[in-house]
């Protein structure tokens, strides 16, 4: 998912979105890829290197974006990026764009003018003002064009093409985060004022019979964040990454928890097995929150840290 420090190591709800390409074959070697290139083509370093994954985040820093009277860090649902795998024949990229409604159509015709492939173009929250969108990409080839056409992409947009500057001293997460480590059952993470967790599943993720990892970076791990909002509580936000048959019995658990549940959809083409991504909102008590969070993760085949 993006924020002015080291991006954590899955899809920020913002927290995440993803998208997949067509045609992939065996690995190619991470080795073989000159980084500094694809850097220079992006136009910054990579946020989060993970495995032979460099994923790069595009914060909507520019953005204030309000939800049910709750300024939305760009860590918390504003995070845009782009994920690149060495593949045969070069490398994979996929993505999720933070975009408005007006900047939709620019940015996707100078993307497939350029090559890029549109996976889905969805909200993922309600009632934001101004509203949201996520534009999730993909594409097969040499890194550098891909690189390069993506910042095309976006300078269609006011999304910012240069790197943010880093805090002085990270901003502080007011809420107790070893209790909804334990909650959860994952290890948390503080990123930009939210307090992050990526939750994998058990189950491998295929594309065209080669597997997608790490799940992480790919925004393939089920995204949960928490962002302080004072006295205990926290707004939430985020994506579980579902199989069919447990889409309506976490969209169950979710409700009754006093989760809402936003949008239900796919972000990739060709994946194995198919996937859906729940996002989800909520502005409560923290600890129940991560409670609801925990019974809907219940009904997932998610691995258990």
């Amino acid at each position: 998912m993006s924020v002015t420090q080291k991006e954590v190591i899955m899809r920020s709800v913002p927290m995440l979105a993803i998208c997949a390409v067509a045609t992939i074959g065996s690995a190619a070697s991470a080795q073989e890829i000159d980084w500094k290139k694809v850097d220079e083509a992006i136009g910054r370093s990579a946020a989060v290197v993970s495995g032979d994954v460099h994923r790069y985040g595009f914060p909507r820093t520019d953005l204030t974006v309000t939800l049910d009277g709750v300024t939305i860090k760009p860590a918390l649902a504003l995070g845009g990026w782009t994920a690149f795998k060495p593949m045969h024949g070069g490398a994979m990229v996929m993505g999720d764009l933070v975009l408005l409604e007006t900047e939709i159509n620019p940015v996707m015709a100078k993307l497939i003018e350029n090559g890029i492939e549109i996976t889905a173009v969805h909200n993922h929250v309600l009632r934001a003002n101004p509203a949201t969108f996520y534009m999730h990409i993909g594409g097969h080839g040499d890194p550098v064009k891909l690189a390069t056409a993506i910042r095309a992409g976006l300078a269609e947009s006011k999304t910012p093409l240069t790197p943010p500057t880093a805090p002085a001293s990270p901003p502080a997460i007011d809420l107790d985060t070893a209790q909804l480590d334990q909650i959860i059952g994952a290890k948390g993470q503080a990123v930009g004022g939210v307090y992050q967790f990526g939750v994998p599943r058990r189950d491998p993720i295929n594309e065209s019979g080669t597997q997608l990892a790490p799940v992480g970076p790919l925004g393939l791990a089920t995204a949960i964040n928490f962002q302080p909002t004072g006295g205990g509580k926290a707004a939430i936000t985020g994506d579980f990454v579902l199989a069919a048959d447990e889409v309506n019995p976490v969209i169950k658990a979710l409700r009754s928890n006093g989760i809402e549940v936003t949008a239900v959809h796919s972000h990739m083409l060709n994946e194995q097995p198919r996937l859906f991504f729940m996002h989800f909102w909520a502005n409560d008590d923290a600890v129940k929150l991560a409670k609801g969070l925990r019974a809907a993760l219940d009904k997932t085949a998610s691995a258990k840290s």
